[in-house]
């Protein structure tokens, strides 16, 4: 019987247990699990549970504080900082992308002919699949330039999918443009495939943003969205230490709707283009 076909496991667990997971995830990724997150922790860690032949997230949880060195223990943490995403989320950071930044950028670095963009934290790639359409279909004339796209997460299972790029009619509906499925995807039974020239413009890698970044060249335009909310502020202070080390003198932080450098960070400053923030470095 495959995993997707057992029951579902109980859904319960105590104080004790969810106090585990909170203490286990911030350990090792330095998210903060506020009170109330229980359902946050069931609902994650249900579909491991069940793939892993446990008949409750409670006995899950049990054996992982039974055998604290076992794998385990990082499918976990993955599972819990797995985040929402989709195609073109929000809109309006993409508009201004494709409208704006983009074009600035590549006019900045017509001499060089090098383009650098890293997605953090992509999920399951929407965010950086999107990003590969607006090039393919916005500007043709970077052909034989040095594209540097990277896109990374600290899911294994995500960077999985993403390098796959095969979705469910569901993630498609759910703001994809119709042109651009037509023109950039290919039928794969009852889900979507992006095809190769697009899905081939990132290099997808692992990166936990609390560990030592990987990624050490000069970045154009760094995608950091809807991830320092789930940090505390000091961990926010080092993360946007190191964008700024990594951020070209002229080149673009992008972060979620809900965050901000203010109060963390004063080495930034607030870019408003279109219906969209960006921030600068002002400093390293």
């Amino acid at each position: 019987m495959k995993a997707s076909e057992l029951p579902a496991p109980q859904s319960a667990i105590s104080p004790l247990a969810f106090d585990y997971i909170r203490h286990l995830v911030r350990a090792k990724s330095s998210i903060v699990l506020d009170d109330g997150k229980t359902y946050l922790v069931v609902s994650r860690l249900g579909p491991l549970a069940r793939e892993f032949n446990f008949d409750s997230v409670a006995a899950f949880v049990t054996h992982l504080q039974a055998t604290p060195d076992c794998e385990l223990h990082a499918h976990a943490v993955e599972a819990i900082a797995t985040t929402e995403t989709s195609f073109f989320r929000d809109h309006h950071p993409f508009a201004a992308l494709r409208d704006e930044v983009l074009p600035e950028m590549v006019r900045r670095r017509s001499a060089s002919r090098t383009l650098s963009i890293w997605s953090a934290a992509c999920s399951s790639g929407q965010e950086p699949h999107s990003i590969a359409m607006i090039l393919r279909d916005r500007f043709a004339d970077l052909e034989g330039w040095n594209l540097q796209l990277a896109a990374s997460d600290i899911s294994r299972r995500m960077i999985e999918r993403a390098r796959e790029g095969l979705y469910t009619q569901l993630e498609i509906n759910r703001g994809l443009p119709a042109p651009y499925l037509v023109r950039f995807f290919e039928q794969n039974e009852d889900q979507w495939r992006l095809r190769n020239d697009v899905r081939g413009l990132f290099r997808f890698f692992r990166q936990n943003l609390v560990d030592p970044w990987s990624l050490v060249a000069p970045v154009d335009i760094l995608i950091l969205r809807n991830v320092l909310i789930y940090f505390d502020v000091d961990t926010r202070r080092r993360i946007l230490r190191r964008v700024r080390g990594l951020l070209r003198p002229d080149g673009y932080l992008l972060m979620g709707s809900a965050e901000t450098t203010l109060n963390v960070d004063d080495l930034f400053t607030r870019v408003p283009i279109g219906r969209a923030v960006f921030y600068q470095a002002t400093g390293s």
